[in-house]
């Protein structure tokens, strides 16, 4: 008997009897996207599927690298354990990581202000109110100097979520090696520099879509040849997903926007093989952990197959998509915190389970403010016991094999080309977001998760069922008092600059952004003459001008 009868078999005889007595309970939300998933999957699933395993699996460290990146994956060395923080002034978070770093953690990951990620100083009008309340605070030099000030810079990977100031904040980062003895072709991190889902999920963009990409293609080619262990781009999924995304499109979409910045270096002469290899990918990591697993694993595969055909890819490394990881933000409940603590211990497995090259994991309180010590603490413990404790690193790839996994990464696979295709036929990525298309995928699906919330379809232990009165928990305050000292100390900054220096490092600034140089080096050079984030983004807000959102209904 093959497994197709057998199952449909048991299906009538057994399972069905079952359910008519005890029914099943109704779904909490969707799978990718489907009203459902099967009861039970079989091998004659992935027979329908035409599954190949020597096709579709692969080996880990090989493409199409649906099993992992690395051949060995977690079983030699941990995933890099990453907390992100960043607050109030860079002394007060310089004080964090070096706290951080001695209870395990093996990265950096910095937090700024919406005033240095908007290109804006912080006695800036518009910052007021604003200035290391969600971020720390980096205006000049010497902010960079004290954020990183006794930290080996030459051990460490920093990675930096930042944007539209990317190149800016990067500058500032090499900078501060090159004080440090370190030489910039030893320094190891990521940017996110990511501009696009900003425009369609996040929204601290300055300029239009395609002046920036001229600016990350400028900083692709800049770090080939000066900061080869850097990875110049974290096209990022993570914000799609926190807006509202579904699994499906979080692949999708992420992947189109890698599409988009890929196209756009190579039709500007750069060489695939030279660039991509310094390309991550940043994903979001949710509660379904079958799902999650699939989604990781589809995106290796999908990935490969996009270097290797669209853009004639022929390193592995340049087709591998290594990615960073974040436990789901939105996720998180202010009711009964605590329980955020198992949400994200699910989200690690995943992402762990997933494949993953670094990981941070959300700390229980940040649906209340910015994490305290113990709360940041707590979080990076639960790496460390996913790593130590669970077995789970011990083995590459888990649960590949899984009928129910392969199942959903060839669904997740299929469905998530579609999308690929329509924005194809929309002429790419950045003329479907200034058509509104992505925009309006994910606020559908945001409003139907929403309504699948207060239907309680989609069951929030604590929010929407199961809920009781809980203890409040300390929450970080910051400091109002620190905006007056970042705004004296960007003052004090201006106050002993040479400014003959200082206004040539800007005029080559302007004079590049209205014509074809690359813009990297002389804001390396802008920034050594203590030209202020704000100053430099000015000149470029001055040339290219401002984006504008388009309004999506």
């Amino acid at each position: 008997m093959d497994y197709a009868t057998l199952r449909k078999k048991w299906q009538i005889g057994t399972l069905a009897p079952l359910e008519a007595k005890d029914p099943p309970r109704p779904r909490i939300g969707t799978l990718a996207g489907q009203v459902d998933a099967a009861p039970l999957y079989g091998p004659d699933d992935l027979e329908a599927l035409g599954f190949d395993a020597a096709r579709d699996l692969g080996v880990p460290g090989l493409p199409p690298f649906t099993r992992g990146v690395q051949p060995n994956m977690h079983r030699g060395r941990f995933w890099t354990m990453r907390q992100y923080a960043g607050f109030g002034t860079a002394k007060e978070s310089n004080e964090r990581y070096h706290y951080l770093l001695k209870q395990g953690q093996t990265g950096l990951s910095v937090a700024f202000d919406l005033p240095t990620q908007m290109g804006r100083d912080s006695d800036d009008p518009r910052a007021l109110g604003e200035v290391g309340r969600v971020g720390v605070a980096i205006d000049s030099l010497d902010d960079m100097r004290t954020l990183f000030s006794g930290l080996p810079l030459d051990k460490i990977s920093t990675s930096m979520t930042i944007n539209a100031t990317a190149a800016i904040l990067l500058c500032l980062y090499i900078a501060v090696a090159e004080e440090n003895g370190v030489p910039r072709s030893k320094l190891r991190g990521t940017i996110q520099n990511d501009i696009l889902k900003e425009y369609m999920a996040r929204g601290t963009y300055i300029y239009p879509p395609r002046p920036s990409i001229r600016l990350i293609n400028d900083i692709f080619s800049f770090a080939a040849t000066d900061i080869p262990k850097w990875n110049t781009i974290s096209i990022s999924g993570y914000h799609i997903r926190e807006a509202g995304c579904d699994a499906v499109q979080e692949v999708a979409f992420t992947l189109a926007d890698g599409i988009a910045y890929t196209k756009a270096a190579v039709d500007a002469g750069l060489d695939v093989d030279t660039f991509g290899a310094q390309l991550s990918f940043f994903f979001n990591v949710h509660n379904n952990l079958i799902e999650e697993v699939a989604k990781f694993r589809a995106a290796r595969r999908m990935w490969s197959h996009i270097m290797e055909t669209r853009f004639g890819a022929k390193s592995d490394r340049t087709k591998a998509l290594r990615f960073h990881c974040q436990t789901a933000g939105m996720t998180l409940t202010a009711q009964q915190p605590l329980n955020n603590i198992a949400r994200v211990t699910v989200q690690t497995l995943a992402a762990v389970l997933g494949g993953c090259q670094s990981l941070h994991t959300n700390s229980f309180d940040e649906a209340l403010g910015l994490p305290t010590s113990e709360a940041a603490t707590i979080a990076l413990r639960t790496q460390q016991i996913v790593a130590n404790e669970s077995g789970v690193a011990d083995f590459v790839d888990a649960l590949g094999g899984s009928y129910a996994v392969e199942a959903l990464t060839d669904r997740i696979e299929k469905d998530a080309n579609k999308y690929l295709a329509r924005v194809d036929e929309l002429g790419g990525m950045v003329a479907a977001i200034e058509q509104g298309y992505p925009q309006r995928e994910i606020q559908n699906t945001a409003y139907s998760y929403q309504l699948e919330l207060e239907k309680k379809a989609r069951i929030v232990v604590g929010q929407n069922a199961f809920t009781q009165d809980s203890a409040a928990v300390p929450v970080m305050k910051i400091d109002p008092g620190i905006e007056k000292e970042q705004v004296e100390r960007v003052r004090a900054v201006r106050a002993k600059r040479d400014e003959k220096a200082h206004a040539a490092a800007l005029g080559q600034i302007d004079a590049a952004a209205r014509g074809t140089g690359n813009l990297v080096p002389l804001i390396l050079t802008a920034v050594k003459a203590n030209a202020t984030v704000g100053e430099i983004s000015g000149v470029l807000r001055d040339v290219w001008g401002e984006h504008v959102e388009t309004l999506v209904l």
